[in-house]
């Protein structure tokens, strides 16, 4: 870590070097789209960094909201996570596949509950598998913990707030979505929903943020930010298409040193999927100077 790297990104080397200390925890947080055609728990069971455990973003969610892996209670957040070892005051390094994907958003789950030595892994596992380090195959079965929730509701941003956001411009929006769904010009891959954006919103897509799994600079993601017509020095809403990768660019807000920052949890799979919600297709509004 330096001064022109994000706080929160660490090393497979750094990783590597902390396995099996007291207090040190990893968590596999891998997650695809249908369009990915990859199985995370598979892939977990046939080899994870040594030690990690799954969170399975599907199963620690609200189950009541109809959308996909909500937020869950603090309540349950815990005793979840409890059961996977983990504490809130352990160091925590999450991963995915890709490197940047779905890692970002346990990532911000785990901060918003309280925890605060929260990681991202530097390349994921392909980059892990790819400098061949060692693999641990099978299911890991940890010791229970007991995880103290300290729950952030600032950090979220449910429909209603959402609504006045859009209506009274409090906060920029920022979706992390790619920019033919942004536009409308690509449709949602989920059925029955329709594709553009809220008005005001900004596109920075989450995969422009990194490359080759790699997490982009301190400079280059401040150019990317302000390139999108985003103000680091006003409120930031993230958004994308179920509450994801829109953590990717919590990660990096919070990288660049912006905490006024919250994540719309219900995403377009909440905002496009209902029929009272305004959405404009073309590109973003012209920034205003």
């Amino acid at each position: 870590m330096s001064d022109t790297t994000s706080r929160f990104v660490v090393s497979a080397d750094w990783v590597e070097k902390q396995l099996g200390s007291a207090g040190f925890k990893v968590v596999d947080a891998a997650w695809y789209l249908p369009a990915h055609k990859r199985d995370a728990k598979a892939e977990y069971a046939a080899g994870h960094v040594p030690g990690a455990v799954f969170f399975d973003q599907d199963a620690i969610a609200n189950h009541s909201t109809g959308l996909p892996h909500s937020l869950p209670s603090p309540e349950f957040f815990a005793a979840e996570v409890g059961k996977l070892g983990i504490s809130e005051t352990d160091t925590i390094v999450v991963y995915d596949g890709p490197g940047f994907f779905s890692a970002p958003r346990v990532w911000w789950m785990l901060r918003t509950m309280g925890a605060k030595e929260v990681f991202v892994l530097d390349g994921g596992l392909d980059g892990w598998r790819a400098e061949s380090r060692a693999l641990e195959v099978g299911n890991t079965t940890p010791a229970p913990a007991v995880f103290t929730p300290k729950f952030r509701a600032d950090k979220v941003i449910p429909f209603e707030t959402m609504r006045d956001v859009v209506d009274d411009g409090s906060a920029q929006i920022a979706d992390a979505r790619g920019a033919g769904r942004f536009t409308g010009e690509e449709a949602e891959p989920r059925a029955g929903m329709r594709s553009g954006h809220m008005p005001g919103a900004r596109s920075l897509p989450a995969t422009s943020l990194s490359a080759n799994g790699r997490f982009k600079d301190i400079a280059t993601l401040k150019t990317m930010i302000a390139d999108a017509g985003i103000d680091l020095s006003q409120p930031v809403v993230t958004s994308c298409g179920s509450g994801v990768t829109a953590a990717v660019i919590m990660l990096a807000l919070e990288s660049v040193g912006h905490d006024d920052n919250a994540l719309y949890d219900g995403s377009w799979s909440e905002w496009g999927s209902r029929l009272d919600t305004p959405v404009v297709t073309g590109p973003a509004d012209p920034v205003k100077g």
